[in-house]
């Protein structure tokens, strides 16, 4: 950082006031044609008020007040009002940072986000102390401990949540559907997760199932490995499902496999510097293997990226839900040597041109997740067969000789699958009955393949 001597600070100050009023008249526009920037002199003006204002709190406030703490707290607060994600990072803050991009530490597995103003669970990560507490996608965060979340930042709350493997922390939370707030005990591990898991599904030789649970260093070698062990593939599900994002190179590699031409994923800003695109290569590319993602409220950036880009290029179908709406870039700019600014420098944009942020991908097919449910029909016979099968049921209610069965009701809140141990390594029918986002996946792409044959 420069430092400068008070008097070059106030011969700078004074030309600025006077440069501000040489070109004063210029710069004063009529208020029904005001725009979002401002000219110099409400520059001067806008400078001027807050100095004005920390020096009457300074003078006339009940407390002693220290002004750098002011300055400080003026900062979070103007950075707090730019976006969610953008911060002011004072010493503390960008000590812990280091702490936690260097070290080890304990978390939830948890990702989370601000939804209309909210604190919100993005997704749980799979495995992970969060998702086995039951942590769902979508779930609002009302209090943290005994601190109320309203008001209160990403990077505060992320905070909060991090400690101690082995300790506990106490979620207040705010469901869909469920009548009143719930809360949720976890205990805080160290967080170590399986990016990809590719999986044969059951009586669908020709498919595999390819889950990607975060976007990691290794992703893209993953998928590929996935592909390369499963040497009968026809046709991919691509599970993003409560995938939070992550790298951006591992997003653009994943497309870069199925794409081999085209702008993947651009980004745009204020900064010519931050005004980048990023392209499809031929090299080593799958054109022909058809593809079915599935997404929903959890899949957010980097997983919406990839979601975008392959709908844009007509490379998939995407089943599921409308995705979070997570596209924007941070930077970490140190000022000094103690602080920080993490400001949003630049919006990522699909190949189409349209936006990620506040908007998220809307599938092809929506599909909202439930049991996939059977009809039974108990009566199945043939036409001649009918009225020789009902003479017999009631020949044996009149001789007595069957009684009615008792159905036994299991406990509704249990679930065999709970004790069970899940094939890591396939889907089964049982599984593809409890998820019909995944079943309906797997039938279009079934469908997909079929139309896809004698295509050269």
């Amino acid at each position: 950082m420069i430092k400068k001597s008070k008097k070059v600070i106030i011969t700078g100050l004074i030309s600025t006031i006077t440069a501000a009023y040489l070109f004063g008249s210029f710069a004063q526009a009529k208020d029904s044609n005001k725009t979002s920037v401002s000219s110099p002199k409400e520059k001067l003006e806008a400078y001027i008020k807050f100095t004005q204002i920390l020096n009457v709190i300074e003078k006339e406030y009940v407390d002693d007040v220290n002004t750098t703490d002011l300055v400080d707290k003026a900062l979070k607060g103007l950075m707090t009002n730019l976006d969610a994600h953008s911060t002011f990072m004072d010493k503390k803050s960008y000590k812990e940072l280091s702490v936690q991009t260097k070290g080890e530490f304990g978390g939830l597995g948890i990702s989370v986000g601000m939804k209309d103003g909210v604190l919100t669970v993005i997704a749980p990560l799979d495995g992970t102390p969060a998702f086995k507490a039951g942590i769902k996608a979508g779930d609002i965060i009302l209090k943290i401990d005994d601190k109320a979340t309203l008001g209160m930042t990403i990077d505060e709350s992320v905070k909060i949540m991090r400690g101690k493997p082995k300790t506990d922390i106490l979620l207040t939370i705010i469901r869909k559907n469920e009548p009143k707030p719930l809360e949720i005990k976890i205990t805080r591990d160290i967080i170590k997760i399986q990016s990809v898991y590719g999986k044969n599904i059951e009586n669908y030789d020709d498919s595999l199932y390819i889950h990607i649970t975060s976007f990691d260093q290794k992703v893209v070698e993953g998928v590929k490995k996935a592909i390369k062990d499963h040497n009968n593939t026809k046709g991919i599900v691509l599970d993003l499902r409560n995938d939070p994002g992550g790298l951006l190179d591992q997003a653009i590699g994943l497309v870069d496999l199925f794409v081999d031409k085209g702008v993947i994923v651009s980004q745009k800003g204020k900064s010519k510097f931050e005004n980048v695109e990023y392209k499809a290569t031929k090299e080593n590319t799958d054109l022909k293997t058809p593809i079915v993602v599935l997404v929903n409220g959890g899949s957010a950036s980097a997983s919406e990226i990839v979601a975008g880009a392959l709908q844009d290029f007509n490379r998939s179908i995407i089943v599921g839900e409308k995705t979070f709406g997570k596209g924007s870039v941070q930077i970490v700019m140190p000022i000094g040597k103690d602080e920080a600014l993490k400001l949003t420098v630049a919006r990522y944009y699909l190949p189409s041109g349209r936006t990620i942020q506040a908007e998220g991908v809307t599938p092809d097919i929506p599909v909202h997740f439930a049991k996939v449910e059977y009809l039974d029909n108990t009566i199945s016979l043939k036409e001649r067969d009918l009225k020789k099968h009902l003479q017999s049921e009631l020949d044996k209610i009149d001789s007595n000789k069957t009684k009615p069965k008792k159905i036994e009701v299991k406990d509704l809140n249990s679930s065999e699958e709970d004790n069970a141990t899940i094939n890591k390594t396939l889907i089964t029918e049982d599984q593809l009955e409890k998820d019909n986002q995944l079943k309906s996946a797997v039938d279009i792409l079934k469908a997909l393949i079929i139309t896809n044959k004698g295509k050269k």
